[in-house]
């Protein structure tokens, strides 16, 4: 009897210590963070998604002409509208993709947007105007820094899922996977410097 509880008790000392190592906790809280993180991602363009019907509106009093391209950045931005991406589809490889090919889209249409603003000298010196362009200036950069943010979360915790030996508690205790971050579009654009004219 007497071993019996001796082996007893060193089965639950080795079992305590080996669970003090699994992770469960860790990969709990690596999972709320990165979660956290892509909620400030949707935030940010959700705010930059809030500002485009007022840019577009002072835009169209000033160019009506230009319908072809306010109408391009209203299309993106029901496009981006149109996508919901929820914490637990950052599973889905192909909705990832899809939510950031429908971002670069209104990123590309709304440079496309301010290309048309250099022509209009009045536009641009208008008051309103100036306060959205900054408006949406500082959020593009608040985008970059929550997107950043989110890709450091993700490489954090894609770390703490494939890394042993908490690869073990994300596997078969948690049925946790990697979680998909944000890429390039077109790597050979970036890579190839642009050409400058004079």
């Amino acid at each position: 009897m007497r071993i019996f509880l001796r082996l007893a008790v060193l089965l639950l000392s080795l079992s305590l210590l080996f669970m003090s190592g699994c992770g469960y906790n860790d990969l709990q809280a690596l999972d709320e963070e990165t979660n956290a993180a892509w909620s400030e991602v949707l935030n940010q363009y959700q705010r930059r998604a809030d500002l485009i019907p007022n840019l577009v509106a002072t835009v169209k009093g000033y160019a009506s002409h230009e319908k072809e391209t306010l109408e391009s950045v209203t299309n993106a931005r029901s496009q981006v509208a149109g996508i919901k991406v929820s914490p637990e589809a950052l599973k889905d490889p192909t909705l990832f993709q899809k939510f950031q090919q429908a971002q670069q889209g209104l990123t590309s249409a709304l440079s496309r947007l301010m290309v048309v603003v250099e022509r209009y000298p009045d536009l641009k010196a208008n008051e309103n105007f100036r306060d959205l362009q900054s408006q949406l200036e500082g959020t593009e950069n608040r985008i970059t820094v929550a997107r950043k943010r989110y890709i450091d979360k993700v490489a954090e915790y894609n770390k703490g899922v494939r890394f042993f030996p908490t690869n073990l508690t994300a596997q078969y205790l948690l049925d946790l996977e990697v979680k998909e971050n944000f890429s390039v579009a077109d790597e050979r654009a970036i890579s190839t410097p642009p050409a400058i004219e004079f």
